[in-house]
């Protein structure tokens, strides 16, 4: 049974890891329970106010840990750094498109928005590219499920808004797109664009004797482990979650990882940004790696204004 969150795109990465696992396991009946988590409930006050990202699967958790589900699909860039004892990520799927997308219905990329145009995202990380190197715009809360967004842009709520390239192109919605946002204007979250599979990890064997993470392990795409193992350190040093602007962006070519990461304030005034690369074996290790380098910009202060800054608007 694969506990998933109920929209659209959600179930989606459900089908797409049931139908894999049916084409691994043809003797085995793979089953969707949809669910409905405080992430999904909660649309009138920013993810950074309200708890962050643990809000989209921490039912989709209680409902293994009481043994309804064998694991839970999830966005990577959706699950928190540190996971609670007792659960494991067994596999990561191959990365879709990880980067940002403008999407707009008059206007053809950010360069062509005229000056107070307001821009929609729910991304701390976003807000705070778009104010540095846009300050003549104006950005705005959005939440909601995928279609939701689009249609509060539809309304005219906002001359644009930005969203993950990947849920676009998964539900077949890549016409939306107006243009990708180049990783050196608006860099990619921890994880942004990749699937994980999550399972309730104890040292007492099921009952049923199925190893969950030999089950999985087909479904794990080595290349993309790696990069949101070097990208999800990078944001598990600073304390990443929705609360602070922190990107970080891996790419192999070669067997060579290239990282790039950066911390900003929510107004885009202060901003540290670091490259390294090495061997995609040592993935963690760059990780640390960057996060030094961010330190050696003050990286520790901007953190804590940004943090102060979203204490202040709670």
């Amino acid at each position: 049974m694969i506990a998933s969150r109920e929209s659209r795109l959600a179930m989606w990465q459900a089908e797409h890891v049931r139908a894999r696992l049916s084409q691994l396991y043809p003797q085995c009946v793979v089953e969707i329970l949809g669910m409905t988590t405080r992430g999904d409930q909660i649309l009138d006050r920013s993810l950074s106010k309200v708890g962050g990202k643990g809000l989209f699967v921490k039912e989709l958790e209680v409902a293994m840990a009481e043994g309804r589900a064998d694991l839970a699909v999830h966005s990577l860039k959706d699950v928190p750094m540190d996971l609670p004892e007792g659960f494991a990520l067994a596999a990561v799927l191959e990365r879709e498109d990880p980067r940002d997308a403008f999407v707009s219905g008059q206007y053809d990329s950010l360069d062509a928005l005229p000056p107070g145009a307001v821009v929609g995202t729910s991304s701390l990380r976003r807000q705070a590219l778009i104010a540095a190197r846009y300050p003549h715009l104006v950005v705005k809360p959005l939440r909601g499920n995928l279609d939701t967004r689009l249609g509060k842009l539809d309304r005219g709520d906002y001359a644009a808004i930005i969203l993950a390239a990947a849920g676009l192109k998964r539900l077949g919605l890549a016409s939306r797109i107006r243009a990708v946002l180049d990783p050196a204007v608006s860099l990619p979250a921890a994880g942004q664009g990749a699937m994980a599979i999550e399972i309730a990890h104890t040292d007492v064997p099921r009952a049923d004797g199925v190893d969950l993470f030999a089950l999985l392990a087909p479904l794990n795409d080595v290349a993309t482990s790696q990069a949101v193992t070097a990208e999800r350190r990078v944001s598990k040093v600073f304390g990443g979650s929705c609360q602070v602007p922190l990107a970080a962006h891996a790419t192999i070519e070669d067997g060579t990882m290239y990282l790039r990461a950066l911390v900003a304030t929510p107004d885009g005034t202060r901003l540290a940004s670091a490259e390294v690369h090495g061997p995609a074996t040592d993935a963690a290790q760059l990780g640390d790696q960057v996060a030094d380098k961010l330190r050696d910009q003050d990286a520790l202060a901007i953190l804590a204004q940004a943090k102060a800054a979203a204490d202040g608007a709670a």
